[in-house]
């Protein structure tokens, strides 16, 4: 099966949201998966769509935040390597429950962490945190790395797709985000029987990704909204 990949490189915050959503209300019209590593201009915080803004921001210092069209809690994005996975509505994730697609995307970084011959494991269950912190404790299936919470993420599903959205502050080992970024899609090739084709966002994509950054994810009336 053929999967798509999408490189955007360092984007701005608003951005970088809005062209996750863009491809979820695209991806029925791309029609087949897409896999897209990302990162940031500038550091940033995003956080989950149904927190409440006054408590984020007298939580991290990082600024801009932005309001993911996920869900999940405050992520900081000045040292992570970020990642989002978008399925059609036709594709085998977009029926999983949210709690086997959470399990599944961690196992998956899992497998690329090995071949790189770093060991993490899969949280077997949830260890209490600060409220609305992403990375302090973690949830069942979050990856953790000698007990640490490495990679989290937060879902998106509706009648368009799936979209996953991931975050992972790397272990203290000398390893290269590129060299991840092929294990991950190793990964694919052998378990998912991905065929990588890259993407090139067309006129229609980019378009509608631009729109959302300057009319909703740069607008303090969306990021402020609860």
């Amino acid at each position: 099966m053929t999967w798509l990949l999408l490189n955007s490189g360092p984007c701005p915050a608003p951005f970088n949201m809005a062209l996750d959503e863009a491809l979820l209300e695209n991806i029925a019209r791309l029609g087949k998966p897409v896999l897209r590593f990302y990162g940031w201009t500038e550091p940033a915080a995003t956080f989950g769509y149904f927190q409440k803004f006054a408590e984020v921001e007298s939580t991290t210092q990082l600024r801009p935040l932005v309001r993911r069209p996920t869900g999940g809690g405050i992520v900081p994005h000045d040292a992570d390597w970020t990642y989002s996975v978008v399925f059609p509505p036709n594709h085998e994730w977009h029926s999983l429950k949210a709690e086997e697609s959470y399990r599944r995307i961690h196992d998956w970084l899992r497998l690329a962490f090995s071949e790189l011959k770093a060991e993490t494991e899969l949280a077997p269950a949830a260890k209490k945190s600060l409220p609305g912190q992403c990375f302090a404790g973690h949830e069942k299936f979050d990856l953790l790395w000698h007990g640490r919470k490495i990679a989290g993420a937060a879902q998106r599903r509706n009648r368009l797709g799936l979209l996953i959205q991931g975050s992972i502050q790397p272990p203290l080992l000398p390893l290269k985000r590129k060299d991840f970024e092929r294990a991950m899609c190793a990964v694919a090739v052998k378990d998912f029987h991905a065929g990588w084709q890259n993407l090139t966002p067309d006129a229609a994509l980019r378009q509608h990704a631009e729109k959302l950054a300057l009319e909703k994810y740069s607008q303090a009336g969306y990021n402020r909204k609860r």
